[in-house]
C-alpha cells in the first residue's frame, strides 16, 4: 500500500508541476497577481507530494519490502540500517527521486523565502522551475518508476553494490545533488530575467545566496566522493579524472565563475549578459552530468544506469533545456547594456579574467571527457584520456587564476593603482618565488609544473593573509582597534578569505601527494617486510572476521621506523556473500605531514598459497586536500550567514522598497 501511495504522489506532483509551469507565467505576462502568486502555493504542494513519495520509497527500504523491484535489486534484510536508508538513493530510480526532491526543495525555498522578490520575477522563476520538474517527473514515471512491483517477490534482496555500502558514499549523492540541482534555481532566475528582459544589481542580490549555497554543497559532494575513492577503492589515489568525476567538476568550475561574476553585477551593474550565460552553462553542465551517468554511454562504479533508451529521453530533455535557453539568450542578451564602465586595471577586470580562465579550464575538462566517448561512438576505437592530458592542458590554465585570486582583493573597483598593489605584494611574491625555486631544486625530476603550483599556492596563501591583515590594520593600529575591525568585517569577507586559503591549502596537498608519493607493491607472506619512505612494515599474517553482511580476511601489519614501533594496521578484503562481490578496505595511518596507506588483495596466481598482494603507499600532505576543502566549505557557509546574502534579505517592508540598496 505504501508504494502505491508514493506512486500516486508522484503522479499528482507531475500534474501540479504542469500547472506551475504555465499558470504563474501567464499571470506575469497578463499582470494577474493571483495567478502569479499561485506559483508559490503550487511549488510548496509539489514539494510536499515529492517528499511523500520519497518517504514512501525510504520506508520500503527500511522494512525490506522486496515486492518493490527497486528494493529487491538494491537491498538485503541483513544490511545495516544506515545502508538500507542510503539504498533509497543508491539506484538509478531512487537517485532520480532524490534529484527531483532537491529540485522541489529549491523551488519551495524561493516560494517561502522570496517575499522580497518582485512578484513577476518570482512567478516566472517558479514557472521555469516547474518546467524542469515536468521533464524529470515524466522521465521517472514513464521510464524509471521507483515503485514498480514484482509479481513474484523474492524472499530476500540482491543487496546493494558493496562499494556503495560506505558512509562516505552514503552522504556523497545528497550533497552532490544539492549542488547539481541547486544550480537549477539559478538557471530559472536567469531564464526568468531573460523573459522579463531585465537584469540589475537587485537581481544579482537575489541570485547570489542560491548560487553560493549550490556551490558550497557541490564542493562538499565532490570532496566526499574523492575521500571515498581514496580510502575505499584500495588504489591509494584521490582523483582519477574519471568521466563521472569530471562531470561533477565542470559545473563547479563554471559555478565558481558565476559566483564571482554575480558580484560584479551587484556592485557595478556590469557583466550582465556574461553572468546570465554562466548561469545557463552551469546548469547545462549539470544536466550533461545526469546524461553521462544515466544514459549507458559508460560503465563506472559511479554510473547508475546502462539503458540507452533512458539516455535518449535525457538527451531530449538536455536538448530542450540547452537549445531553448541559448535561443532565448541570443534573442534577449544583446538588449542588456553593460552598465558601469571600468579600466583594464580594476577589480572588475581581474574577476572577468578569472572567469575566462575558469571557463577555459572547464572547456579543457569537457573536451577530455567527451572526446573519448565521441571517438568510440563514431569509430569504435577506445582511448583513455588521463592525467598527462590534464596536467598539460588544465593545470597551466588554472595557475594564473590562482595568482589573480590573490591579487584581485587588493584592486579597487572601476580603477586601481597597479603600481601600488604590486608594491604591497612584492614581499609575498618574493617569498613565493623562493618556495617555488626550492621545490624545483629538491624534487628529483625538477618538475616545473610542481614548482609553479607551489609558487601560486604560496602566493595565494600569503596574499590572502596580507589582505585580511590590511583590512583590519593589523600592526598599523592598536590591537584593540584591529580586533574591533575584525569583528566588524562582513561575513562575506571572512568567507572569501577562508575559501581562498582553502584553495591554497588544497594545492599544497595536490602537489605533495603527487610529486613526493612513494609506492610499492609486493607479495607478502607471514614474516615478510616491506620498506616505504623510511617505514618498515612486517606482515604478521591474516585472520578471518565477520561483519553484519560480509566476511573478511584481515591482514595484520606491524609498522616501525628506525626500529621503533609506530602502529599496527589492519587492511581487509571483504566478501559480500549475497551481492557476490568483494571490496578492498584500506588501513591508513594518518598524520598532518602524510598518510601511510595499505591495502591487500589475493595474488593473481592461484598457485601461490598463504600469500597476499600488498600495496603500500606514502602520500605526503594528502590530508591538506581535505583540510583545504573543509576551509572552502566553511567559507561558503560563513558567507551564507552574512545578513546581506541571507535568503530573504534585504528587509521585506515594502513601504521601504522592494529591496535594500546593495552594500558596497
Amino acid at each position: 500500500m505504501i508504494p502505491e501511495v508514493g506512486h500516486l504522489a508522484l503522479s499528482l506532483a507531475l500534474a501540479v508541476a504542469l500547472i506551475q509551469s504555465i499558470l504563474p507565467m501567464l499571470g506575469a505576462s497578463r499582470g494577474n497577481l493571483a495567478w502569479m502568486r499561485s506559483g508559490q502555493s503550487l511549488a510548496l504542494v509539489q514539494l510536499a507530494l515529492v517528499a511523500i513519495a520519497f518517504g514512501a520509497l525510504m520506508w520500503s527500504f527500511v522494512v525490506s519490502d522486496f515486492s518493490v523491484r527497486n528494493v529487491a535489486e538494491n537491498s538485503h534484510s541483513m544490511k545495516p540500517m544506515i545502508y538500507k536508508i542510503a539504498g533509497t538513493w543508491g539506484s538509478h530510480e531512487g537517485s532520480l527521486l532524490l534529484w527531483v526532491l532537491i529540485l522541489t526543495i529549491f523551488g519551495g525555498g524561493v516560494a517561502l523565502f522570496g517575499a522580497n522578490i518582485p512578484d513577476a520575477l518570482r512567478a516566472r522563476t517558479l514557472s521555469v522551475q516547474g518546467w524542469i520538474s515536468v521533464g524529470f517527473l515524466s522521465f521517472m514515471l514513464f521510464t524509471s518508476n521507483p515503485f514498480a512491483r514484482l509479481v513474484n517477490p523474492p524472499l530476500d534482496g540482491q543487496d546493494m553494490n558493496p562499494l556503495l555500502q560506505d558512509i562516505g558514499l552514503a552522504l556523497h549523492p545528497p550533497f552532490l545533488y544539492l549542488g547539481y540541482v541547486g544550480f537549477s534555481i539559478v538557471f530559472s532566475f536567469a531564464v526568468a530575467a531573460l523573459i522579463e528582459g531585465r537584469v540589475d544589481p537587485a537581481w544579482a542580490r537575489w541570485v547570489r545566496p542560491w548560487t553560493l549555497a549550490a556551490w558550497t554543497f557541490l564542493t562538499g559532494g565532490i570532496v566526499l566522493g574523492s575521500w571515498w575513492a581514496y580510502y575505499e577503492l584500495g588504489w591509494g589515489g584521490w582523483w582519477f579524472w574519471d568521466p563521472v568525476e569530471n562531470v561533477s567538476f565542470m559545473p563547479w568550475l563554471v559555478g565558481t565563475a558565476l559566483l564571482h561574476s554575480a558580484i560584479v553585477v551587484e556592485k557595478r551593474d556590469s557583466l550582465k549578459s556574461w553572468t546570465i550565460l554562466l548561469a545557463i552553462l552551469t546548469f547545462s553542465l549539470s544536466l550533461l552530468g545526469t546524461f553521462v551517468v544515466r544514459s549507458g554511454v559508460l560503465t563506472s562504479v559511479h554510473a547508475f544506469a546502462t539503458d540507452p533508451s533512458r539516455g535518449v529521453y535525457i538527451l531530449l530533455l538536455l536538448g530542450i533545456a540547452i537549445i531553448g535557453s541559448f535561443a532565448l539568450f541570443a534573442w534577449r542578451a544583446p538588449a542588456m547594456e553593460g552598465g558601469g564602465l571600468y579600466r583594464p586595471v580594476s577589480r572588475e577586470s581581474a574577476l572577468l579574467i578569472n572567469n575566462l580562465l575558469l571557463a577555459t579550464g572547464a572547456a579543457t575538462v569537457l573536451f577530455g571527457t567527451l572526446y573519448p566517448l565521441a571517438l568510440e561512438a563514431v569509430t569504435g576505437e577506445k582511448i583513455s584520456v588521463g592525467p598527462p592530458y590534464y596536467n598539460a592542458a588544465f593545470v597551466p590554465v588554472m595557475l594564473p587564476m590562482v595568482i589573480l585570486a590573490g591579487i584581485g582583493p587588493f584592486l579597487s573597483w572601476k580603477r586601481a593603482d597597479l603600481g601600488g598593489v604590486l608594491d604591497r605584494l612584492k614581499l609575498v611574491a618574493g617569498v613565493s618565488l623562493v618556495a617555488g625555486i626550492a621545490i624545483w631544486a629538491v624534487t628529483t625530476e625538477g618538475s616545473i609544473l610542481a614548482a609553479a603550483s607551489i609558487f601560486a599556492a604560496t602566493f595565494l596563501l600569503l596574499a590572502t593573509v596580507q589582505e585580511w591583515a590590511w583590512r583590519i590594520k593589523l600592526g598599523k593600529a592598536p590591537l584593540s582597534e584591529s580586533l574591533r575591525r575584525a569583528r566588524n568585517l562582513p561575513r562575506s569577507a571572512w568567507g572569501m578569505s577562508l575559501a581562498h586559503l582553502g584553495l591554497a591549502v588544497c594545492i599544497f596537498g595536490f602537489v605533495g601527494s603527487t610529486i613526493w608519493k612513494s609506492e610499492t607493491v609486493a607479495f607478502a607472506e607471514p614474516g615478510s617486510t616491506v620498506e616505504v619512505a623510511g617505514f618498515e612494515l612486517t606482515f604478521r599474517g591474516s585472520e578471518r572476521v565477520k561483519g553484519p553482511n560480509y566476511e573478511a580476511i584481515r591482514g595484520i601489519l606491524d609498522v616501525t621506523r628506525d626500529g621503533k614501533p609506530v602502529t599496527t594496521l589492519y587492511p581487509e578484503r571483504r566478501n559480500y556473500t549475497f551481492a557476490r562481490s568483494q571490496t578492498t578496505e584500506s588501513a591508513i595511518r594518518s598524520t598532518v605531514l602524510g598518510d601511510l596507506y595499505t591495502s591487500i588483495r589475493e595474488p593473481a596466481d592461484e598457485n601461490i598459497r598463504n600469500t597476499w598482494t600488498l600495496r603500500v603507499v606514502y602520500e605526503p600532505l594528502v590530508r591538506f586536500i581535505w583540510l583545504g576543502a573543509a576551509l572552502m566549505i566553511l567559507g561558503g557557509l560563513v558567507s551564507l550567514s552574512d545578513r546581506r546574502l541571507r535568503v530573504g534579505a534585504p528587509a521585506r517592508d515594502r513601504r521601504r522598497g522592494m529591496a535594500a540598496a546593495p552594500a558596497e
